[in-house]
């Protein structure tokens, strides 16, 4: 393998350092930091700020912040400043970053493969309440989210957390975020292979270790073994996709470079197998060439899916089969389409054990710490000890018995959980917005939910599968390009010419193996008071336009202008 190095990596001697900077790769001798951030992370390790917060911030207040700490190293715990109230979309690319922060903090759980227990997720309801004014979101990455974090409250946070063995350890920073898990590996029925070892042993050797904390940029990770196809494999750095080797048996599908943002690239296919004992090694090896390899001149280029698209499947695995792992891997099968089209775990379902796992959908991953509380309790009362988070800000109660599933959906639903949801509820997906997020440009959470409530009640007999993701800035954070119904945030003329809060609108995404990006139709912009009246009209088209069995991406591909408008 390849070594650890510190910063930078002495794991590269056998290049002669070159005086030409190039895109900034530390393999090819390039130490010097191009810009302000890499020269942040080369003057003190991010994990370092801890011991600072600990000792210093949390005693001595927000005042007494480092300005690299406050916008740069805290991030590696999990913390970015919040937004300043009442700060106006249009002034989110025009003010200093001071100006946008308030005294107060986004902190970030790290639940690797979305696995809680009721008792994790009691803490993390209680500290909501008491911490965090009751906020907490379900994000599309398996995390939850608190706001309004003051840095005097971190140091005891971190405590109760990992009192119950959680943390915020690199959720955030050029680091290796949050590890993508099947919320239901090990439970399913139909599961190909269980990744949980993987994540574990993942999560046990490489996060929060030096060798791997000053990163390009930020590393995401996907494991899952379900036919579903469950963790957005396709917009990973590295995805592990199960799948049945006729020779070998399971094992995983090996994906590098996806990701979205500004610039999105699918993942692509190394055509290897990777046994489920070999995965951690297979993880160094690609997050070594990332951090090896990587491009650190721009921000804008340091995506690993830049060096793939530069490279080549077949390069980027000579690299890592010659220069990392010192063997040759295996080549394997693609995965399989999947037989259902619902991918979010929604609903009843029997588990391996012969019990059964209950999936239900907040709005737009919206929920509270009081709400959080009383899963914990409802799902402890009727005998399960386990829940999961999804990738769709969704979440699961687990090893339920027949006798209490009528029971169980019951109290959820008085929760306002939707266990029978609309394909609305189900697969409307919003970014944190304006309310706290500092890039965002316009409001996203209560308008998704607004959105859902106004199509459930004006369409109420639409059943088609549908995505639709709202985001509050162009970064993707919400996967609009991979929706049906993509959504991005930016300002735009009302009908008086009046700049307001509306969205470009990107339509016919999709992920799965027949993953692609929506088309943005020209012209094509939304108010936001104007966008349920969008939605239902492009919604009724398709079912009047569509054929027999065709899916909403399929048919947005081939419509007219006129329809789409």
């Amino acid at each position: 393998m390849a070594a650890s190095p510190g910063t930078p990596p002495p794991a590269t001697p056998r290049r002669k350092a070159s005086r030409h900077r190039g895109e900034g790769q530390w393999a090819k001798g390039h130490f010097t930091p191009l810009n302000g951030n890499e020269q942040t992370k080369k003057d003190d390790d991010g994990l370092n700020v801890r011991t600072r917060i600990e000792t210093i911030y949390a005693k001595r207040g927000f005042d007494s912040i480092d300005g690299g700490d406050l916008r740069g190293r805290m991030r590696w715990w999990g913390l970015y400043t919040q937004r300043e109230q009442g700060i106006d979309g249009g002034k989110t690319a025009i003010l200093e970053p001071e100006e946008l922060d308030a005294e107060f903090f986004m902190m970030r759980v790290r639940i690797d493969g979305g696995r809680l227990t009721t008792e994790q997720l009691r803490v993390i309801g209680e500290i909501s309440q008491e911490f965090a004014r009751g906020t907490a979101d379900l994000t599309d990455r398996q995390n939850i989210q608190f706001h309004w974090i003051r840095i005097e409250d971190v140091p005891e946070i971190w405590r109760r957390l990992e009192a119950v063995g959680l943390s915020t350890t690199e959720a955030c920073g050029d680091t290796p975020r949050t590890i993508l898990g099947s919320p239901v590996a090990g439970v399913a029925e139909n599961e190909i292979i269980d990744g949980t070892w993987a994540i574990d042993e993942i999560q046990r050797r490489f996060i929060g270790n030096p060798a791997f904390s000053n990163l390009p940029r930020k590393f995401k990770t996907a494991i899952s073994g379900s036919p579903q196809l469950d963790v957005a494999h396709e917009i990973n750095d590295i995805a592990f996709v199960g799948v049945d080797h006729p020779d070998h048996g399971p094992g995983f599908d090996l994906w590098v470079g996806g990701g979205l943002s500004t610039n999105p690239k699918l993942g692509v296919r190394l055509g290897a197998w990777v046994p489920l004992d070999e995965v951690p090694d297979v993880f160094e090896g690609v997050i070594s060439i990332f951090r090896d390899y990587g491009y650190r001149r721009l921000r804008t280029r340091a995506r690993l899916k830049f060096l793939v698209a530069d490279w080549g499947p077949e390069k980027f695995r000579q690299i890592l089969e010659d220069e990392y792992l010192q063997r040759k891997l295996t080549d394997g099968p693609a995965p399989e389409q999947p037989a259902d089209v619902w991918r979010d775990h929604l609903g009843v379902h029997k588990q391996q054990d012969g019990r059964f796992y209950v999936g239900f959908a907040p709005r737009v991953g919206r929920v509270d710490g009081t709400t959080l509380t009383k899963i914990a309790e409802l799902a402890e009362a009727h005998g399960s000890g386990r829940l999961r988070t999804t990738t769709e800000q969704k979440m699961i109660v687990l090893d339920i018995e027949e006798s209490q599933i009528d029971s169980v959906v019951s109290a959820l639903e008085a929760l306002d959980l939707k266990v029978n949801a609309s394909p609305f509820r189900r697969s409307t997906m919003a970014c944190t917005g304006i309310e706290y997020c500092k890039l965002a440009i316009v409001e996203t959470k209560a308008r998704g939910a607004l959105l859902i409530d106004e199509l459930e009640r004006r369409i109420p007999e639409f059943d088609e599968p549908i995505t639709i993701n709202i985001n509050g800035c162009p970064n993707a954070c919400a996967r609009i390009q991979v929706a049906d119904i993509g959504l991005k945030g930016q300002l735009v003329l009302d009908g008086e010419g009046n700049q307001v809060e509306g969205f470009q609108v990107h339509l016919g995404g999709a992920l799965g193996l027949d993953a692609g990006f929506g088309r943005k139709v020209r012209g094509l912009k939304v108010t936001a008071a104007e966008l349920p009246d969008y939605v239902e009209r492009v919604l009724k088209n398709f079912q009047a336009g569509r054929e027999d069995g065709e899916r909403f991406a399929t048919w947005a591909a081939r419509a007219d202008a006129e329809s789409l408008s």
